[in-house]
């Protein structure tokens, strides 16, 4: 039987590690479950750092301020779930105690047999964790928290990419992190880790994206900007994040598929084979490519970034290979086609705006289509690369 701690509206499963309030549970890494542990166990009473250190990173020396972060995140829990988070008192040069509701224990029934870990989703699929604040400073916690909160959000604009919520991510807050376990427990393919450091009036962010399965790295980028706006600063990183991350995944989308066995092969599957080709835009293997595209199409229709590729490649066809009106016509019928199915879809929009203002001589039709991908997914470096062709 595993040991509990009611308080107020919530329970601290201790075995598991994992706090509810009522039947929800809250994310906590580790080593704040550690820490709260203890201050429940010794309710009332001082806990010193050095024990409070031991419960947390046993036999590790580590500095004040990860303590310190571990109790801020503690503190912001019981405030988010309207509790009062000086249930945590600081006493200075002694260490900590918890002076919140009376604590009951008890036995918690035995967990069951633990869920097979979920299945990769069809798509492409992502968790962003927990960035690592290394700047020693716990007031830029929040600046990182908040910084993949913005990634996660801009992420999740892109419509073919599934992005794991931030609740589920943030359970690995604070621990070390073997990304082929990690992938396998939240069901992904890829996982995008980083860190901050504060130097001053400036700030370094590090970011990488690993494939889970094998442990690779994909891609990888560092950003050091100055502080004289935080929140600004937070928003342009995680925009520049967004904007490298879609052609990485997309590039290692089509390498993945490569590997797959041709029965396994449908409509998603053969537009990514076809994407290297229309993206070359060379007749011959644009030609190629709209074979592909024609047999994704004649499997989903309605496929609208099948459309807008095929857009695309009769566009290519008709710079490249003679001028010819029924290229021009193609490119501005599949065009029209991919708005008609794409309403929610950047890059089906952006490619589509491009085929109707270059080849279709509508500019204002154009650039509708490419604001509303901008205003679906504001990172999509495609849409501003190919409105600005336009307007050249």
């Amino acid at each position: 039987m595993a040991k509990t701690y009611e308080f107020g509206p919530f329970r601290l499963d201790a075995d598991a590690e994992i706090l509810f309030r009522g039947a929800q549970p809250i994310v906590l890494g580790r080593r704040a479950v550690a820490l709260l542990r203890l201050l429940l166990e010794r309710a009332g009473a001082p806990v010193s750092k050095d024990a409070l250190f031991e419960a947390a990173w046993p036999g590790m020396a580590v500095e004040d301020s990860n303590l310190t972060v571990q109790v801020a995140t503690l503190r912001r829990v019981f405030e988010e779930a309207g509790a009062d988070a000086n249930w945590i008192e600081t006493m200075p040069r002694r260490g900590y105690r918890y002076v919140g509701p009376a604590v009951a224990t008890g036995e918690a029934a035995a967990a069951p047999a633990p869920a097979a870990p979920p299945s990769l989703p069809d798509k492409p699929s992502v968790a962003v964790l927990p960035f690592t604040n290394l700047s020693g400073d716990p007031e830029q916690e929040y600046f990182a928290d908040g910084m993949v909160e913005d990634i996660i959000a801009g992420l999740s604009r892109i419509k073919w990419l599934f992005v794991i919520a931030r609740n589920s991510s943030f359970v690995y807050k604070g621990s070390a992190v073997d990304v082929k376990r990690v992938g396998r427990e939240l069901g992904v393919r890829y996982l995008l880790q980083g860190s901050s450091r504060k130097d001053g009036r400036r700030v370094r962010i590090s970011a990488q994206m690993i494939e889970a399965e094998n442990g690779s790295v994909l891609w990888t980028e560092r950003f050091e900007r100055s502080l004289d706006d935080v929140f600004a600063l937070q928003d342009e990183i995680a925009l520049n994040v967004v904007s490298a991350i879609e052609p990485s995944l997309r590039r290692a989308e089509g390498e993945r598929l490569k590997r797959k066995r041709p029965d396994s092969l449908d409509a998603y599957d053969l537009v990514l084979q076809a994407q290297p080709d229309v993206d070359s835009g060379m007749p011959a293997q644009v030609t190629k490519a709209l074979g592909l595209l024609e047999r994704a199409l004649a499997l989903d229709p309605a496929y609208a970034l099948a459309h807008a590729n095929a857009a695309m490649c009769h566009h290519c066809l008709f710079l490249r290979n003679g001028l010819q009106e029924e290229d021009r016509s193609a490119s501005v019928r599949y065009a029209q086609a991919a708005i008609a199915h794409g309403r929610d879809d950047p890059p089906a929009l952006t490619l589509a705006g491009f085929s109707i203002g270059m080849d279709g001589h509508d500019r204002a039709a154009a650039f509708i289509a490419l604001e509303a991908a901008l205003a679906i997914s504001p990172s999509s470096a495609l849409t501003y690369i190919l409105g600005s062709v336009m307007m050249a």
